[in-house]
């Protein structure tokens, strides 16, 4: 009787962990704008490879003159790497083209969609809003 009831518990307990990351996801139109196109173009001032998003930050100087250090997020790695992304195609320092779509608090945080590399292939960025033939 004991093991049943704690086989039980464990199963539980496992089905419940197993939904947390779902709940920390969050979904496109909750964060940004889909309406509200921008280009972006700067210097890479890091790349995170991370999980459920990889993020390029970007200094972006303004029509003022001030540079703004914009948080540009992109689709997972996986997604990326099946986009044709490789780990050391963006490196701080290098020079950056990206539209994007804005985010809703009016943060210097956008949504990836396609990305001029410093070689000049224009890669899709894989946000789950857009595709890559999308205009």
């Amino acid at each position: 009787m004991k093991t049943t009831i704690l086989g039980g518990l464990t199963i539980a307990l496992g089905l419940v962990a197993a939904t947390v990351p779902v709940f920390a996801h969050h979904s496109f139109a909750a964060e940004f704008d889909g309406n509200k196109k921008i280009t972006l173009a700067g210097v890479v001032t890091k790349m995170d490879w991370v999980n459920p998003h990889a993020y390029i930050y970007v200094d972006v100087k303004g029509d003022d003159g001030g540079v703004v250090n914009w948080a540009i997020e992109t689709g997972a790695p996986n997604v990326l790497y099946r986009q044709g992304w490789r780990k050391d195609d963006l490196k701080a320092g290098d020079a950056v083209t990206l539209e994007a779509f804005l985010a809703k608090d009016g943060s210097h945080t956008a949504a990836a969609w396609n990305v001029k590399l410093p070689d000049g292939r224009m890669v899709f960025a894989g946000t789950p809003h857009s595709t890559p033939d999308q205009k």
